[in-house]
């Protein structure tokens, strides 16, 4: 069946729907990166299904738009789920310095986890009989996304989607997982071994926080930078196929 895109605005953030049965019942809604275009991520949709074959009618891809546009990054379309000094971030990694911003939590994520809450809260009131759902991001975007699973309103997600994103607001997000607020979640982690924008020790810490506090997981190591891999993508169907097969 062929996947139909649509556009469509849930909480005031534009975002494009893609989807290939009429009555799925179970929102997979991902997040793209500091930088990118609402359109980013987009195209992983296409081979996710594939790889979903039968179980794909069950899926509702959701892509939100960030909801900023800094004037350095609007004249090619790009957005921001918070502003970036990216100098300062790029250098904190390159002098090993990175894992002081841990324990921050960046100017702007508290909004940015507002919004995002309430377009996913809008996404499932829409879905209607929802079994099960799916939240998750690349970079900026799997950052906002552990915010906002952990520290928003939103029910806790079947599947948490982190793939090369890294530790923030550690104090917080340890006593939401302390808390259990992650206790029926399963998190898919990838990070590239030469990542040079979010470095890979600090995608570790995530990680070894996430193990810590009981949290079902997979880390998928890779020898790559700050992308996303085809073994991810491939994982993150077979999560998704499961959810389907677990929640008919």
């Amino acid at each position: 069946m062929p996947l139909k895109l649509r556009q469509q605005k849930f909480a005031g953030l534009q975002t494009i729907v893609a989807q290939s049965g009429t009555s799925p019942t179970i929102p997979v809604v991902l997040c793209h990166g500091y930088g990118a275009s609402g359109e980013d991520l987009v195209s992983l949709a296409e081979p996710i299904c594939d790889w979903l074959e039968e179980s794909a009618s069950h899926f509702q891809f959701v892509f939100p738009a960030a909801p900023l546009s800094p004037p350095e990054l609007a004249t090619y379309g790009g957005r921001a789920w918070w502003a970036i000094n990216m100098t300062k971030l790029l250098s904190a990694s390159q002098t090993g310095t990175f894992s002081e911003l841990h324990e921050v939590e960046p100017p702007g994520i508290a909004e940015a986890t507002q919004q995002l809450s309430n377009c996913v809260n809008e996404v499932l009131a829409a879905t209607g009989n929802v079994k099960a759902f799916a939240l998750g991001g690349f970079s900026q975007g799997a950052m906002v996304t552990m915010n906002t699973a952990l520290r928003s309103s939103i029910r806790a997600p079947e599947l948490l989607v982190q793939f090369s994103g890294t530790l923030l607001c550690r104090p917080k997000w340890q006593a939401e997982l302390a808390a259990g607020k992650l206790a029926k979640t399963f998190v898919l982690q990838s990070h590239g071994r030469i990542d040079t924008v979010l470095p890979f020790s600090s995608a570790e810490a995530l990680r070894d926080m996430l193990a810590s506090e009981n949290v079902s997981h997979q880390f998928i190591a890779f020898d790559g930078p700050h992308t996303i891999p085809m073994e991810a993508m491939m994982q993150l169907a077979v999560k998704l196929k499961s959810l389907a097969t677990s929640h008919q």
